[in-house]
């Protein structure tokens, strides 16, 4: 293992590997639940309007995970992780299929279509030139970006941070005087108490502080549930027949895309062909978009954090690590999932010390054991996770010392990319708001000659994007 995954130039171990392969998986093991529950009960009302099962996509959604976390370990050697992205997985159900009244097979297609673009833009070299692209003062600001829309993930797992109807979002109560309360206090008193103990080990240089904070904010959460009434009474775990999860799977999902996903007909009847083939047209832009630069994104971020990037300031292995999210995306169509992604979560593995694909072998393995143990994997809480993901954050800032906040021609393309992110709910949006800043501040300041050819097209790709399919 030390020669294949070049263990000793990258200054790591075996154990330390493994340690950032469990708290990775941990850390984003949530997207197989949430993820199957999208797609089969996407309003939360028991109605299946997809028509396909929790345990079909849950297969799914592992085995693509599996698929694309091997690839991008074994590729690029990198430790990163890949899974059905969030935000592309509501595109999916909530926009094309709810919205735009495509059917399940045919969401698919256009995944499909995703994938194939990625993989002639990757072996034609094109996307490293996307990537290059992108100027300095949004590349800057992309990990912090990142690390504050994580960490917003965290606190809303947590609970923390609440939807209001008022103000958009707001502090969870932490009113004790309220009847009940304790209940929902509870979680977050495990998440802020892990955030704390992670930082204390942090500090003293504790070896796996992110995974002891995540197991040991478990053993608190259950702990702490002996002083919730009816805690345990409602407790119940149902390990079931995985078989039955895998006969869904095959009936339901996997090869979809072949043998339905190109029949538009009933689009096309309802809505006539010139429709059709605009939002075919615009959704694939949309799903290429977001895949390529959420991508881009977590890549730079996540390596920038483990100071993995070259000399040059670039991702090491890039085009084997796009490769594989291509590959990936491929495979998740064919399964029967929305597109594949390098997860954001996978910094927290690279906090852990990850510097190596060793730590994504790991948890490519964890996703083959979870299919088949899919009611284990519940019992990590999301209260203990959400400590890893608001304590990587805090990581993930530090790069805005880099920043020239004086120059307003820095200053306001980063400050939107790392802003519109956590705003936005999407890597891709960021980015898309601090290119467009870019290019208008330095086409009316004289500096139209500093633009590169690259960032108008992916910047005007942007726009297009933005008025046509959001």
């Amino acid at each position: 293992m030390k020669k294949l995954f070049k263990l000793n130039e990258n200054g790591t171990t075996v154990r330390t590997e493994i340690m950032a392969g469990i708290t990775t998986f941990f850390a984003m093991v949530y997207i197989l639940m949430v993820n199957a529950n999208m797609f089969a009960n996407p309003f939360g009302d028991g109605t299946n309007i997809l028509g396909v099962s929790y345990g079909a996509i849950y297969i799914a959604t592992a085995i693509s995970a599996v698929v694309g976390t091997l690839l991008i370990g074994l590729l690029s050697n990198l430790p990163l992780a890949q899974a059905s992205g969030m935000g592309l997985n509501a595109f999916f159900v909530y926009t094309v299929c709810v919205g735009f009244g495509m059917t399940y097979a045919n969401a698919l297609f256009l995944v499909l279509i995703d994938g194939i673009v990625f993989i002639l833009l990757t072996v034609t070299g094109l996307r490293k030139k996307i990537f290059n692209a992108i100027p300095k003062a949004v590349r800057a600001a992309i990990p912090a970006g990142i690390g504050l829309f994580i960490a917003f993930l965290g606190l809303q797992n947590a609970k923390i941070v609440i939807p209001s109807t008022s103000t958009g979002v707001t502090l969870g109560s932490f009113n004790l005087l309220v009847d009940g309360s304790w209940a929902s206090i509870m979680p977050m008193v495990v998440t802020i108490v892990s955030v704390l103990a992670i930082a204390i080990m942090s500090k003293k240089n504790v070896k796996g502080a992110v995974l002891i904070g995540i197991l040991g904010g478990t053993g608190l959460y259950y702990l702490l549930g002996l002083t919730v009434p009816d805690f345990y009474a409602n407790f119940a775990i149902d390990l079931g027949s995985p078989f039955k999860a895998f006969e869904e799977f095959g009936t339901q999902a996997f090869g979809k895309v072949f043998t339905e996903g190109w029949n538009f007909s009933a689009f096309a009847e309802a809505h006539g062909t010139t429709n059709l083939i605009i939002t075919i047209v615009t959704t694939s832009l949309a799903f290429c978009m977001v895949d390529m630069f959420d991508t881009i994104g977590t890549l730079y971020g996540a390596c920038a954090r483990g100071n993995m990037l070259t000399e040059e300031g670039e991702i090491p292995n890039m085009d084997k690590a796009m490769l594989a999210d291509a590959v990936a995306t491929t495979a998740g169509a064919v399964c029967g999932t929305s597109t594949v992604t390098t997860f954001v979560e996978s910094s927290a593995g690279v906090a852990e010390g990850g510097r190596t694909g060793l730590s994504s072998v790991v948890t490519a393995i964890l996703f083959f054991i979870a299919m088949f143990l899919s009611p284990i994997a519940q019992l990590i809480p999301s209260c203990a996770t959400a400590a890893a993901l608001i304590y990587v954050g805090v990581l993930m800032i530090s790069c805005v010392k880099e920043i020239d906040w004086h120059s307003a021609e820095i200053a306001v393309p980063a400050f939107l990319t790392l802003a519109m992110m956590p705003f936005s709910y999407n890597i891709s949006y960021g980015i898309a708001f601090g290119l467009i800043s870019y290019l208008v501040i330095n086409l009316f300041t004289g500096k139209v000659k500093e633009i590169k050819a690259g960032t108008w097209v992916i910047t005007l790709l942007f726009i297009a994007m933005l008025l046509l399919t959001h």
